[in-house]
């Protein structure tokens, strides 16, 4: 992979944002990316609106764009704008190759399938780690309650026998 496209996969995953539980991508970051002004982008999704159910785009509700402008400092410049920013999964991205048909967008749409597929395999191994770390505190556990029996038993082993002393010589015993 050339220097431009490991730079592109990090502009790519940059624009890669969670909302609603979901990795979504802006249509004004789409649009930049595919080197297209955001309302040519949207005009063109809107000629194809049965192309993007909601699992593949959804606006942006206003409390949702306020988040986000509060969130993030790149996007200040939606905090005056009245429309409703569109957002695309992974799935509604993949659909963009379909309606942007330039060769830019074909370029730029495999190179942002591979930063969605690259995030879903660093999540995926964020979960192996946490689910080993778990197995491990697990196993640490049984060992801390084995070693606490273990240090009992030495303390049992280090401790002296208490040995009953008895009286050297004869006693009397006391019959009336």
């Amino acid at each position: 992979m050339g220097t431009s496209a490991v730079i592109l996969q990090e502009v790519i995953e940059s624009k890669i944002l969670l909302i609603r539980g979901k990795k979504v991508m802006l249509d004004r970051g789409l649009a930049m990316l595919y080197g297209v002004e955001t309302k040519v982008l949207n005009q063109a999704v809107k000629r194809n609106v049965r192309r993007f159910p909601e699992d593949f785009m959804f606006q942006l509700l206003p409390t949702e764009k306020v988040e986000l402008v509060t969130n993030c400092d790149r996007f200040r410049t939606l905090r005056h704008s009245t429309i409703m920013p569109y957002v695309f999964t992974e799935n509604g991205v993949a659909m963009l190759s379909s309606v942007l048909n330039s060769e830019r967008a074909i370029s730029v749409n495999i190179q942002i399938m591979r930063a969605f597929t690259r995030i879903r395999e660093m999540l995926s191994g964020h979960k192996e780690l946490a689910h080993k770390l778990t197995q491990l505190e697990g196993r640490i556990d049984k060992h801390d309650g084995e070693i606490k029996a273990i240090f009992g038993a030495i303390r049992q082993l280090m401790t002296p026998p208490e040995t009953k002393k008895r009286k050297i010589g004869f006693g009397r015993d006391q019959e009336s």
